[in-house]
C-alpha cells in the first residue's frame, strides 16, 4: 500500500503543475517584431451638407434597442479637393434613438459627382449630448456642435474607375445638424 500511495502522490505532484498551467491563459503568438501600428494620417476629404426637408417617419419602438426613425435624406452637396457634387435625392437615416437618448446613425444614400459618376455612400455613427441639448436638436433648433457628439464612419461603393480609390477608403467625420439638414467635414486615413 504504501508504494501505491508514494506513485499516486508523485502523479499529484507532477500532474497538478500541469492543471496550474492548463488553466493560465493562453500565451499569444503575436509578436510586434519591434514594430508598431502605424499613426493614422488624416486626409481631408470635403464637406457634406445633407439636405432633411421630407417629413420624418416615427416607427416608434420598434426593439428593445429603441424607437426606429426613418428620415429621408433629399438632396444636398459635397465638395473636396479630389471629388465634387451633389446627394440625390433618394436616400434616408434608418436611425433608432436608444432610452437614453443615443441616435444610431445608419444612412445610405447615393451622390453623382460633377462628372457624372455614381457614387454609394453608406454611413454609421452615433449623436448623443446632454438631455436639454438634444431636446433643442430635436426641435430643429441651431445648437453649437461644441455640445454634443456626433461622429460618423463612411464607406463608399462606385463603378467609376476615377473614383475607385473610394472603393478602399475608410473615411471619419464631425458631423453638426442644423434644423432640417446635416453637415460634416470627412477625413481619409
Amino acid at each position: 500500500m504504501k508504494t501505491w500511495m508514494i506513485v499516486a502522490l508523485a502523479l499529484v505532484v507532477i500532474a497538478v503543475p500541469e492543471i496550474c498551467t492548463a488553466q493560465q491563459a493562453p500565451k499569444t503568438i503575436a509578436d510586434t517584431k519591434g514594430f508598431e501600428p502605424p499613426n493614422p494620417k488624416l486626409e481631408y476629404l470635403g464637406r457634406w451638407y445633407v439636405d432633411l426637408i421630407a417629413p420624418i417617419w416615427e416607427l416608434g419602438q420598434t426593439s428593445d434597442l429603441g424607437k426606429r426613425r426613418i428620415i429621408p435624406i433629399t438632396g444636398g452637396k459635397f465638395e473636396g479637393p479630389k471629388i465634387k457634387g451633389v446627394i440625390l435625392n433618394n436616400g434616408a437615416d434608418w436611425q433608432i434613438v436608444t432610452k437614453d437618448g443615443l441616435a444610431i446613425i445608419d444612412t445610405r444614400y447615393l451622390l453623382q459627382t460633377d462628372d457624372g459618376a455614381l457614387i454609394y455612400l453608406q454611413t454609421k455613427g452615433y449623436r448623443y449630448g446632454p438631455p436639454d441639448v438634444m431636446a433643442k436638436v430635436a426641435k430643429g433648433e441651431v445648437v453649437n456642435p461644441n455640445l454634443y457628439y456626433f461622429r460618423i464612419s463612411m464607406g463608399f461603393e462606385t463603378a467609376s474607375p476615377k473614383y475607385a480609390w473610394l472603393n478602399r477608403a475608410m473615411a471619419l467625420a464631425i458631423a453638426m445638424r442644423l434644423g432640417n439638414a446635416v453637415v460634416y467635414d470627412a477625413y481619409t486615413f
